[in-house]
């Protein structure tokens, strides 16, 4: 089998292949670089950081597209031996005959080996003694008696997974002398007796992986002297023995522990695996290691913790682990990393730290790692704090990036097109309103609040695309002071303000419509002094909303510094309780009961409008005016709906800890967010009647005074700027309805952002 013979070659070349790869990487450290740079192999030419492996021979020798993936470790080896081995190889020339006496019907033969894969067998079956491969996987056995191969001598090749079995006969394996490879994996075991593979000498391969083995001893392993590779991923291993593990296994390479309940490691533990080149502990529940749990694995090439319960690492725990050249801490609650704490992994070369908060990191701690080129952490501005390393990811959040404050190039782009339209437009109706003599005062007063908390939605996006321009090619530098800054804190209060002033004058609007409609005889709205007062509690509470995660820091914490953008809309493992809480509650409290208010509101006035009956000419009329309103109306809420749905969804994915890209928050926060911001001075003014009329009035005025051969003999008349704005005037009839004709609680109704679409077209 070639994936066996490799597997021998590689034994045997492991330690020079390593050490050629260190004398390679030290003739590429030998040219001095600044720091963020990399050199292009044996030439005087360094490159920075972004040009590694970007598809371009930047170098012109092909170096800095070199180890673009991180197979350090027995990948790397493989790579090597698959490249210069491979075709070196001899393969001799299958047989197809079948050279066995007896063959079960149920089997198939080829040489010397046995398939009696998906034969439905419960008991090993009786064939030829000079067979050497039997593969029975995907049968009924449910257990394993003494003595069952002993006829077998010659087998080398046992493939037994994907069966039932939960007995192991102590005498199982009597007589398997030179077999090679066993397969035990994906079972049912729970327990193996001491001295169960005591006759197979030869063996190389262990798989007893998926089975729910509770305990080993050191003696479960007795006579196993050539073996390499054990595995025992996902098991139910609650502990390892307290001393040599691998006392009966010398030349144990490879010691696979994923997946188990493994809680601690004792100092004895591997004390006599001094062969062991591999070791994964990952998937577990360690959370105690002693300083001198790894002290005797001087061989070590890779170790994997990742995934574990440790909150400290001690302080000399990786001392003798001179070889060492991948290590994998990723997903532990690491509290605090020593500065110190890799100082003696003088060959590491790949260093993953995915997932681990690092709040005292310094470049002090990746330093002396000179041979370290792969390395990975949480975020991507640590990447700052090992300038030197070729290849740190990640190389961006999603929002930001290892150059730019906003990774996309459209992003980058259309956050200024947003901006723009959002601020010049809603100024632009604040203006208009100002200037037009509008006969329903509370309405204009309405729609210039709900302008002003939308403009402020295009200055944090104004604000954002300014730094963003800032930092633009070095985002990296500044990302944590950007993120910590007062300037990041004032403009995610910003873009909350906007949002919940918003939010809840829509609100406002849709319950005073559905008092108006639902109940027209009861004159039960607000007056102009109740209007004002609204309308600045609603302000209050949105100031307050926005700038209580300024006014305790040790409570919220960096509230707003989450991301970029600086803007919390979804809860992160790093946040802090106080934060998530809040966060909950103004997203998925605040928010989602104003969007059920409005939705409810909006159910029925429909219901009502539908239920009532009124002959009375003028009443009909009116509710006919009042329907019209409610559609318009019914549109903006419509899109604000479209707006918030996608957040909720968020808000409740992050509450569920399912993982969010941060690409989907940065194209929420500039595409999604500010959708109505931007789109609502087109909604309320530009295509209203009244100003449709004005703007033809003023066109007919200038065709006039055009084609007029005498300015002075008539007069041209201006557009008149008393802009009705309750009702929209009656078919076929032109002029506008005089201000004087309602005297019902529709004469102060206050339109919002979506009548203008059918009111006025």
């Amino acid at each position: 089998m070639p994936l066996d013979f490799l597997f021998c070659i590689f034994l045997a070349i492991e330690t020079s292949a390593i050490h050629a790869a260190s004398r390679t990487h030290d003739s590429e450290i030998g040219v001095p670089c600044p720091l963020g740079y990399f050199p292009c192999g044996n030439i005087t030419k360094c490159l920075p950081q972004l040009l590694h492996c970007n598809g371009i021979d930047d170098c012109g020798n092909h170096a800095d597209e070199d180890n673009c993936g991180d197979n350090t470790g027995w990948p790397q080896q493989l790579d090597v031996i698959y490249k210069k081995k491979l075709s070196e190889y001899v393969f001799e020339e299958e047989i197809e005959e079948c050279l066995l006496d007896s063959v079960p019907k149920e089997c198939l033969c080829r040489g010397l080996e046995l398939d009696c894969n998906y034969a439905s067998l419960d008991s090993i079956p009786l064939v030829s003694s000079n067979i050497t491969l039997i593969s029975l996987q995907m049968n009924l056995l449910t257990k394993l008696v003494a003595n069952g191969f002993k006829i077998y001598q010659d087998l080398k090749y046992l493939y037994l997974q994907n069966n039932n079995i939960s007995t192991v006969s102590g005498q199982a394996f009597r007589g398997l002398y030179n077999l090679t490879k066993l397969y035990l994996n994906h079972n049912k075991i729970t327990f193996l007796k001491p001295h169960v593979f005591e006759d197979l000498h030869k063996l190389e391969w262990l798989i007893i992986e998926n089975n729910t083995v509770k305990c080993i001893t050191p003696l479960t392993f007795y006579g196993l002297n050539s073996l390499i590779l054990l595995d025992l991923r996902y098991n139910t291993l609650a502990q390892l023995p307290d001393k040599h593990l691998c006392r009966y296994m010398p030349r144990l390479n490879w010691l696979d522990l994923e997946g188990n309940d493994i809680h601690n490691l004792r100092n004895g533990t591997f004390i006599s695996c001094r062969s062991l080149t591999v070791l994964i502990l990952r998937r577990n529940r360690i959370s105690t290691l002693n300083e001198n749990s790894f002290a005797a694995l001087q061989r070590l090439v890779e170790l994997d913790l990742a995934i574990n319960k440790n909150e400290w690492l001690p302080p000399k725990l990786f001392k003798d682990l001179k070889e060492l050249s991948k290590l994998d801490l990723s997903y532990n609650p690491i509290q605090n990393i020593q500065a110190d704490q890799f100082d003696y992994l003088i060959k590491l070369r790949s260093l993953s730290l995915e997932g681990v908060e690092i709040p005292n990191i310094q470049r002090r701690m990746f330093g002396r790692l000179r041979q370290l080129s792969h390395i990975y952490f949480k975020k991507f501005q640590y990447c700052c704090y090992a300038p030197h390393v070729r290849s740190c990811k990640p190389n961006t959040d999603g929002i930001s990036s290892f150059e730019n404050l906003l990774a996309s190039i459209i992003q980058r782009v259309f956050v200024w097109v947003v901006s723009a339209v959002t601020c010049f437009g809603n100024i632009f109706v604040i203006c208009m309103r100002l200037y037009m003599r509008s006969e329903n005062k509370l309405h204009a007063l309405s729609i210039m609040s709900l302008c002003c908390a939308d403009c402020l939605m295009g200055i944090y996006l104004f604000v954002i695309a300014v730094f963003d321009l800032k930092y633009r090619g070095e985002y990296n530098k500044h990302a944590q002071l950007w993120m910590d800054s007062i300037h990041c804190q004032l403009v995610g209060s910003l873009a909350i303000l906007s949002t919940e002033v918003s939010v809840l004058l829509l609100t406002y609007l849709t319950l005073e419509k559905y008092i108006c409609i639902v109940y027209p005889f009861r004159f039960l709205r607000p007056g102009k002094y109740g209007t004002i007062s609204v309308l600045v509690l609603i302000w209050l509470i949105g100031f307050v909303v926005a700038f209580i995660p300024l006014s305790n820091k040790d409570f919220f914490q960096n509230y707003y510094g989450t991301n970029g953008v600086c803007f919390p809309l979804h809860s992160e493992k790093s946040e802090s309780a106080g934060g998530q809480i809040y966060s909950v509650i103004i997203f998925l409290g605040v928010n989602l009961v104003a969007f059920i208010i409005i939705v409810f509101s909006y159910g029925s006035m429909f219901y009502s409008i539908h239920q009532t009956a009124i002959t009375a000419m003028e009443i009909r009329n009116h509710m006919k005016k009042e329907i019209t309103l409610a559609k318009r109306f019914f549109f903006i809420v419509f899109t604000d709906a479209l707006c918030w749905i996608p957040i909720f969804i968020l808000k409740l994915l992050s509450l569920l800890q399912v993982e969010i890209p941060g690409s989907i928050t940065s194209w929420v926060v500039i595409f999604i967010l500010p959708i109505n911001s931007a789109l609502n001075p087109l909604l309320y003014t530009l295509t209203t009647r009244p100003f449709r009329e004005m703007v033809e009035q003023v066109w007919q005025n200038y065709r006039q005074r055009r084609f007029s051969g005498n300015k002075d003999s008539q007069k041209i008349y201006g557009p008149s700027l008393i802009c009705v704005e309750m009702w929209p005037t009656e078919k076929g009839s032109p002029k506008m309805t005089k201000p004087g004709h309602y005297t019902d609680c529709s004469e102060e109704s206050m339109p919002t952002h979506s009548e203008s679409q059918s009111l006025y077209t």
